[in-house]
Formats: structure tokens, C-alpha cells, sequence
């Protein structure tokens, strides 16, 4: 296996962040290969905690770090974040690579962003308000700002007069007269470029060679297939395609390098910002899990919505993706509830649904059907052996990893990175790459 990639299998905050890590050890390259800031990834070890949102999560293993075309990227904010990772002693050097093909998050995004979604009132998406939508608006019309053109004065002076006049106007309509002028975001974007510039590469061929080479490569997928602009709750949905498809796209790689996808479900499901959402739980339980879970946004420290485990949804993100094997996160949350219902399919209008209708209007009105399974009232936190897991909660996995048609390789029982079980006895762990 020289190519993996590690996905979420519901809608983000799976908990990829600590699968990569736990992964990255075993791989030469980690990519991010779509979305920008809004994705937030944390990793926990000892009494270290990194919540990170640009960087891939392998750059805490001193791997090297890729941040790929598919990625819209605040330059502020990817700044913002080199610096505060080298303060607790990470080394950020020629270990990361920005592609100069990867599209710029200028200020008029941010503030479309906001103006859009406060002139909806109740009928707005709960984006992040940090312009990952209209970046890549920006990219998919043709006027956006790359990183390479950020070393050309005069193509980024234009491009940059272009984006204003528009997005002004569209500011103007939404009510917004507070923008800044194009020379204070040209200055901005001049004082990032330079700090940046020894990161700067054309990854895409860096890639390339290094795979030729026979070094292998971790991908970092960001959000949740549901979010998945294509395939997922449209409108209610990131602006990136989040499947295993997007991979080869977003760091300009064949598609047929990549060898296996890894979906992470957690053991219940949770989604932030607005949207349908079928096993959500609006009551005592459902409270329960956001502060047992700590579910509350790694970007926003919004609350988290949460309910039980929907394994329609899970077998649907696995299909997308050719899911060879999943990681199921926060198993211990689950200690204390018995029974467990967990979702297995849906009715609409009386009639048997297997998967998420087309329209969210149908997906608001499905009817979850639930299996009961019995809880193991047991406390698995800090559990690193399946074997000590309690009878019920190995049922629990084998449950999930029977519907799902995929080996659970990692079970995740707490939030730090020693606090997992790894299965290395399954066939998917023997052809991973040998730790280094």
C-alpha cells in the first residue's frame, strides 16, 4: 500500500485528525487535498493537544506536509497556524509545501460569506463565515487568485481589481459598505506571499516524482462525504468534493495511484450548521452525548447536533469512497447507554428507503429504523487490546463492520492518540507500511 487516503464517513468531525496521525508514522508524505480552514482536525498525545486546520496532521510527526491545488487557503490564517505550532517546538521548514496552483481566500470572500448569510435569516447554510464558498466561486468563474500569482505584481494587481469591483457590488446589494480598498488587500497579500515563498512548489510534480520514487503517501480528507458537494445533503453541504475521488484532482496525481481509502464513523453521529439530519436527538440523550462527547466545533466551537449511529449513511460514505477499511472513534462515549439504537435504513411515505433521497426535503421527512443493541454498561476508556474491549462493545464493531462491509482496523476509546486499539492481526494493518 503506498497510497491511502483517510476520509470521514458522516458529516466531519469524525475524528480524522487523530486517525492521521495515528497513520502518518507510516507514510513519507501527508496531504490535505480540498477544502481550506473550515476543516478542523485535533490530535492529542500526552498532555499535548494541536487543533489544526491548514496544516496536514503529519507535520506533527515531522513528516512532510503537503498543502494541494484543491485547497483554498487564508494566508493569514495558514500563518497564524505555522506560528503557533512552531511555538510548541513543531519544526515547519522544508517539510511544507503550498502549491502555487491552490486558490487564495481573499477578504471579499469572507464578507460575501457573512453578508450572504445573514441577508437568509432562518433559511441560511451555517457556514463558517471564512469565504471557502466564494473562494471557490471565485475558482470555478475563473478570477481567483492562486499562490502563484501572488509573485506577479501586475496579474495579481489585476485580479484583484477584478474580484473587488464585483464582489463591492454584491456587498453593496447585501447591505455591506465596509470593504477594504484593493491597495490595503494587495498589501496584505504582498507581506503572506513573502513569508510564504520558501514553501511555495509546484506539488503536483513534486508529488508525481516522489511517487515514481516508490515513497508512499497519506491523504488527508477534510469534512465528511455527506458534505460531499456532489453526492451529499445539497444545499446543506461543504463547496469541495470530499470522496476518495477528489484525491487525484486535488494534488494533480493519477487516479489509479491510490491504493485504499480508510472511512472514519464515529460510534454515534453528530453534524454542526444547518441541514437535514434523520437519527438527530433533541432531547436529554442527545445533550448527553455533546458534553460526554465534548462535541463542540474544533473551527467554531459551535455545539454539535447529535444522535444515534446511522449506518445507511455510513454504508453509503463507504460505497463512495471504495471503503477498504474504517476507524470508529469515540466508542467510549457510548460507556454508560443501553440499549443502543442505531439506524439501519429509513421509511418515506410508508415505503422502505435504503440510502438518502436526492432532495432534502425528503431526507427532513425519513422515518429512522432502528436496531436495538444492547449497551455493555463498562467503562473502555484508555482500552488498547480488542480483546479487552467488553463483549457487547466487540459486538457493537461487529455490528458496524458488517454493515458497512469493511474491517474496523482502529478503534478509537478517548481522545489521545495512546488511547486506541490498532488491530494489526487484520489483513488491511499487514499491508500498511511499516512503521518508521
Amino acid at each position: 500500500m503506498k497510497v491511502l487516503t483517510v476520509l470521514g464517513g458522516q458529516w466531519g468531525d469524525e475524528g480524522k485528525g487523530k486517525i492521521v496521525d495515528l497513520l502518518a508514522g507510516r507514510f513519507d508524505l501527508v496531504a490535505r487535498y480540498h477544502g481550506g480552514h473550515n476543516a478542523g482536525h485535533t490530535v492529542k498525545y500526552a498532555d499535548r493537544h494541536f487543533a489544526l486546520h491548514l496544516l496536514p496532521a503529519g507535520i506533527l510527526r515531522g513528516k512532510t506536509g503537503i498543502i494541494g491545488p484543491g485547497v483554498v487557503v487564508d494566508l493569514g490564517a495558514l500563518l497564524a497556524e505555522i506560528d503557533a505550532v512552531k511555538a510548541a517546538g513543531v519544526t515547519v521548514a522544508d517539510n511544507l509545501l503550498l502549491s502555487d496552483r491552490a486558490h487564495v481566500i481573499l477578504p471579499y470572500h469572507r464578507l460575501l460569506d457573512a453578508a450572504r448569510e445573514k441577508a437568509a435569516g432562518d433559511a441560511k447554510l451555517g457556514t463558517t463565515l471564512r469565504g471557502i464558498g466564494p473562494a471557490y466561486e471565485s475558482a470555478a468563474s475563473r478570477k481567483g487568485v492562486r499562490v502563484a500569482e501572488l509573485y506577479r505584481d501586475a496579474t495579481l494587481a489585476a485580479r484583484v481589481a477584478a474580484i473587488a469591483s464585483e464582489s463591492k457590488a454584491l456587498l453593496t446589494a447585501l447591505g455591506m459598505t465596509d470593504v477594504p480598498s484593493e491597495q490595503a488587500v494587495l498589501e496584505g497579500l504582498g507581506q503572506a506571499a513573502r513569508r510564504l515563498r520558501p514553501h511555495v512548489a509546484d506539488t503536483g510534480l513534486y508529488l508525481r516524482e516522489r511517487l515514481a520514487q516508490g515513497a508512499t503517501l497519506l491523504g488527508e480528507g477534510a469534512h465528511g462525504v455527506l458534505l460531499d458537494i456532489g453526492a451529499g445533503t445539497y444545499p446543506f453541504v461543504t463547496s469541495s468534493h470530499c470522496t476518495s475521488a477528489s484525491l487525484a484532482s486535488g494534488l494533480q496525481i493519477a487516479p489509479r495511484a491510490l491504493d485504499a481509502s480508510l472511512v472514519v464513523l464515529k460510534a454515534y453521529t453528530t453534524r454542526v450548521g444547518a441541514g437535514p439530519f434523520p437519527t438527530e436527538l433533541s432531547d436529554a440523550t442527545g445533550e448527553y452525548l455533546r458534553k460526554r462527547g465534548n462535541e463542540y466545533g474544533t473551527s467554531t466551537g459551535r455545539p454539535r447536533r447529535t444522535g444515534w449511529l446511522d449506518l445507511a449513511v455510513g454504508r453509503l460514505a463507504a460505497e463512495l469512497t471504495g471503503a477498504d477499511a474504517i476507524a470508529i472513534t469515540k466508542l467510549d462515549v457510548l460507556d454508560d447507554i443501553d440499549p443502543i439504537p442505531v439506524c439501519v435504513g429509513y421509511r418515506l411515505d410508508g415505503k422502505a428507503v435504503e440510502t438518502l433521497p436526492a432532495l432534502v426535503e425528503d431526507v427532513a421527512r425519513l422515518e429512522p429504523v432502528y436496531e436495538k443493541l444492547p449497551g455493555w454498561k463498562a467503562k473502555t476508556t484508555s482500552v488498547t487490546r480488542f480483546a479487552d474491549l467488553p463483549a457487547q462493545a466487540r459486538r457493537y464493531v461487529a455490528f458496524i463492520e458488517e454493515k458497512i462491509g469493511a474491517p474496523a482496523v482502529f478503534v478509537s476509546t478517548g481522545p489521545r492518540r495512546e488511547e486506541t486499539i490498532f488491530r494489526d492481526d487484520l489483513p488491511f494493518a499487514a499491508a500498511l507500511p511499516s512503521a518508521s
